[in-house]
């Protein structure tokens, strides 16, 4: 099966984004307009000024706030390392999930894993 950030890298129609180690991706409270996908490289996510969870290549993040009526951020992305990430914006994501309803799956999955993870760390 294909990971999600693979998925998002098939539908992607700009060119992967490069950030480096220490680099924000995106702030807590910000306006979101699209999900990441890493190809390459580890994100860590931040709230309140703690680190909450490390994500690796194959993850996706930031989907949260094209589901979100606000479109908020939840948390603050760093790059961890250096990263290559693929970029997802709504409509791309809608046509994703409708077309490819295993992306659906693999992408709730994901955020699933993400949930248990931090429940197991309360």
């Amino acid at each position: 099966m294909i990971q999600p950030a693979e998925t998002v890298k098939l539908f992607n129609k700009q060119p992967e984004q490069q950030y480096v180690a220490g680099q924000v991706i995106f702030e807590e409270g910000q306006q979101g307009e699209t999900l990441f996908g890493i190809l390459q490289g580890e994100i860590e996510l931040w709230v309140n000024g703690k680190v909450v969870e490390t994500l690796f290549a194959g993850d996706v993040f930031g989907e949260g706030a094209l589901v979100q009526p606000d479109r908020t951020r939840a948390s603050t992305a760093i790059a961890k390392t250096d990263c290559l990430l693929a970029i997802m914006d709504q409509a791309r994501f809608l046509f994703a999930v409708q077309q490819t309803p295993m992306f659906a799956l693999e992408v709730l999955k994901s955020y699933s894993d993400r949930l248990r993870r931090m429940k197991h760390n309360i």
